[in-house]
């Protein structure tokens, strides 16, 4: 859902900091503090998965022109903490779907090696650029059309704002959005909501809704912080984080809506790669790891019991 937002290289090194959301539009003294990754690096690095070991019969399963190399190719759009995102030195990327897949590497004898890149470029690629997907995809019945997804993990999305909330948006009112200027990030599942709560607002001869689309989710936050946009609509994760990271400069209205499952995204052709995945999947969540993982990054719950190969979705 989000691509990398380049700029000055201090700039980048404080978005990393405070989990890559928000830039130095709130005020300099925010930056000061600045310089270091906030601990994020060392909480990544703290996660133990000495106790995961290779599977040699699910390992088996996979295809020799995934496992031949001895590397699992990962697409990933890392600016979306607690997800995926980069560490400070812009180069390495860390979060709770990058443990994941640690985890499922070792299950399956691969590294793992993770290419940033566009949300929307990343689908596409995923069976010749990429062996896998792996950015807090939404499984969609529409998306299953295109490419296998393996489910594992579940969330809602929220709208974010400012805090104390200065718009007085009301999401949970009827055509409530209708005239505001909400932020969304290119290609996601808010993206379609916006456009059909736009639909709607039209339909009713209310105000369009001033929709503001961005190929990286620290843009879209950084639109919300400086005002330029009323209120962002985000997966729940990563708006509860960008709360969380920002010191309470902001905060969610409305509750969770949309509650749906995530997904790895894997070519439609290749359902050897996908069953794989669901057994080492399922092994993690069965030992343990999983949860320990999601709990290190304050997600648990979103947590399944059960990863599934193209679960039914509406």
């Amino acid at each position: 859902m989000r691509t990398q937002n380049p700029g000055r290289m201090n700039m980048r090194t404080c978005l990393r900091a405070i989990a890559a959301l928000v830039v130095a539009v709130m005020s300099l003294a925010w930056f000061t503090a600045c310089g270091t990754s906030d601990g994020l690096d060392d909480q990544a690095k703290s996660i133990d998965l000495s106790h995961v070991t290779k599977n040699d019969k699910i390992a088996a399963m996979l295809p020799d022109s995934v496992a031949a190399d001895g590397v699992l190719s990962i697409g990933s759009e890392t600016t979306f903490p607690p997800a995926e995102f980069l560490t400070e030195d812009n180069t390495t990327a860390i979060g709770y779907e990058i443990d994941l897949m640690k985890a499922v590497g070792i299950v399956l004898g691969l590294d793992i090696e993770v290419h940033s890149a566009s949300f929307d470029s990343i689908i596409p690629a995923v069976g010749s650029k990429y062996d896998l997907g792996v950015s807090g995809f939404t499984i969609t019945s529409e998306r299953e059309k295109s490419v296998n997804f393996v489910s594992i993990f579940s969330a809602g999305m929220v709208y974010v704002v400012q805090a104390g909330n200065p718009k007085g948006i009301d999401p949970t009112k009827e055509n409530g959005l209708c005239g505001r200027k909400v932020a969304v990030q290119i290609g996601t599942a808010e993206e379609d909501e916006v456009n059909e709560l736009n639909d709607a607002c039209v339909a009713a001869g209310l105000d369009k809704i001033g929709i503001q689309p961005y190929q990286g989710q620290t843009s879209v936050a950084t639109a919300v912080v400086s005002g330029k946009a009323d209120v962002m609509d985000v997966d729940s994760t990563v708006g509860d984080y960008a709360v969380k990271q920002t010191g309470d400069k902001l905060e969610t209205v409305g509750g969770m809506h949309g509650i749906a499952p995530q997904g790895i995204v894997v070519a439609k052709d290749d359902m050897q790669t996908a069953k794989a995945l669901q057994a080492a999947f399922q092994q993690i969540m069965d030992d343990g790891t999983y949860l320990t993982i999601l709990k290190a990054w304050g997600v648990e719950s979103g947590a399944i019991e059960k990863s599934e190969i193209n679960p039914q979705v509406e």
